[in-house]
């Protein structure tokens, strides 16, 4: 079942063109990364799925209701957490939560649903101090919850882990994990790990249009066309010597045993390397081929 349809989706902001007929397709239950370098439209894009922000010219539908004519019912349906988080910093958190939820019409048991969400959110150490006074990590954290408070069936997450220290950036990560079992999210990041992490479709705005739109795994096959390797000898090498390996273009040493031998090829070189090694008399203790990073399809996609 489609949950967001978006066709032709362009915005002007004054001659700048934030996004430039934009189409996208997202089912139930998908966990979408959308990524992109700043200024690439990927808030934009979210404004307009949120109905924040009306488009210039093209169409969307959030589970069939239209962004422009009905507005409200797509607000009721929907979870926003904007990258600047908007908060009351002189109201308490549970005052806070309850008056958000109140804002939702057919809210009953108020206050149930808001010790639910500040134990999902991981807020009761801090539940009874002002927002004002929280950290930036919680504060992040007040503003998830408001996000998800009325159990909204799509999410839209503008940079959610901002500010988060390590173990806050795991525990949150799992929230969205388990979220995205029964919900349909969209989560803007720029932490590449998170999108490996969390998504299981990868789509990529550059100038406004997208550029690629996957999973994480067949991304990184399709895009790559160069690989690299890591190999420790039990003796140290020169690199000159390794870069004399047929497919090698360059050699980078961690230690004096340790190389990345990089190649320009998309060929597996690792027989290549071996058979060089025992030519040359050389020990090889580990050999592996590098897997490509999604910082690597990024660069390569938005250059």
């Amino acid at each position: 079942m489609v949950t967001v349809d978006i066709n032709g989706i362009t915005k002007l902001y004054g001659e700048q063109k934030a996004l430039d007929n934009v189409n996208l397709s997202i089912k139930k239950g998908e966990v979408i990364g959308l990524l992109g370098p700043n200024g690439a439209g990927k808030s934009t894009l979210m404004k307009i799925i949120t109905t924040f922000v009306p488009p210039s010219s093209g169409t969307a539908n959030i589970n069939g209701f239209d962004i422009q004519n009905d507005p409200m019912e797509i607000r009721k349906i929907i979870g926003y957490l904007p990258e600047h988080n908007p908060l009351y910093h002189d109201m308490y958190i549970k005052e806070y939560l309850g008056f958000v939820l109140k804002t939702y019409p057919g809210h009953s048991k108020v206050s149930k649903k808001v010790e639910d969400i500040i134990e999902l959110t991981g807020l009761g150490i801090e539940q009874k101090k002002k927002i004002g006074a929280l950290s930036k990590g919680y504060r992040q954290r007040v503003g998830l919850a408001q996000a998800l408070i009325h159990n909204p069936e799509i999410l839209i997450l503008d940079e959610p882990t901002s500010g988060l220290d390590p173990n806050q950036l795991v525990e949150i990560r799992k929230i969205i994990t388990d979220l995205g079992k029964e919900k349909t999210i969209i989560l803007s990041t720029h932490i590449m790990q998170e999108v490996e992490a969390l998504c299981n479709r990868v789509v990529i705005i550059d100038h406004g249009s997208i550029v690629a739109d996957d999973t994480p795994e067949n991304l990184g096959k399709q895009t790559v066309r160069s690989s690299s390797y890591k190999v420790e000898f039990k003796e140290a090498v020169n690199k000159q010597l390794l870069e004399n390996i047929q497919g090698i273009n360059k050699a980078n040493n961690i230690t004096e045993n340790q190389w990345i031998l990089s190649s320009s090829s998309e060929k597996d070189l690792r027989e290549t390397i071996f058979k060089f090694a025992v030519k040359n008399k050389l020990n090889v203790l580990s050999l592996s081929m590098e897997d490509q990073k999604m910082e690597d399809v990024f660069q390569r996609l938005t250059r």
